[in-house]
């Protein structure tokens, strides 16, 4: 894409390893992967699956070279946990949609929840504060939680129906552990088919 962005945020990984293994047969030019790196940079990482694809990319190497890696890395390397600080709410606006199946549907909600939390956060607010309109359920997956139902209506592959998270009419590339919303931002969580 014209950002750097190579698929997604959780296909950068494997995309910059393949990309730096094989840079030798993009002839006549090189490969240009500042821009790539530039968007693995400015992304902050927490699933354990992302984070160990795009390690050894950033560290010049791909899966291959695994085997040469020194891992004897010494603790004093690893910076002091920061102190707590006090938490700032912010107010996410949260709505369900489903114009697909059964007995259509639109709910919205604002919910506040401490800055720097993520969707999932937000998610359990709503079904907090209102239990039979925003209920949901997940299940776990390599990159995190995938919410698989919500308001009892439940995603299928048969169908091929899935949750879908937006933002401004953008669908979201990260999942519902690691997004975090910013104060003000409205999130829609539309039943799709793909």
């Amino acid at each position: 894409k014209g950002n750097g962005m190579i698929g997604n945020i959780y296909s950068m990984g494997l995309a910059l390893q393949a990309l730096e293994a094989t840079r030798k047969f993009y002839a006549p030019r090189n490969w240009d992967c500042a821009q790539a790196f530039s968007v693995v940079y400015s992304h902050d990482y927490h699933q354990p699956m992302a984070i160990a694809q795009v390690l050894p990319a950033l560290v010049g190497k791909s899966y291959l070279d695994a085997a040469s890696v020194n891992c004897a890395a010494s603790t004093s390397m690893c910076p002091p946990c920061p102190s707590p600080l006090p938490e700032d709410l912010i107010t996410v606006h949260y709505s369900i949609i489903n114009k697909l199946q059964g007995k259509h549907f639109t709910f919205t909600t604002s919910v506040q929840v401490p800055d720097g939390s993520t969707l999932l956060n937000v998610l359990q607010m709503a079904e907090a504060e209102e239990p039979d309109i925003f209920s949901f359920q997940t299940e776990p997956t390599s990159w995190g939680p995938m919410v698989v139902s919500i308001h009892g209506l439940a995603a299928n592959p048969d169908d091929r129906t899935y949750w879908q998270f937006l933002s401004g009419g953008n669908a979201l590339q990260e999942g519902v552990g690691t997004y975090k919303p910013e104060n003000r931002e409205h999130i829609r969580a539309v039943f799709s088919t793909y």
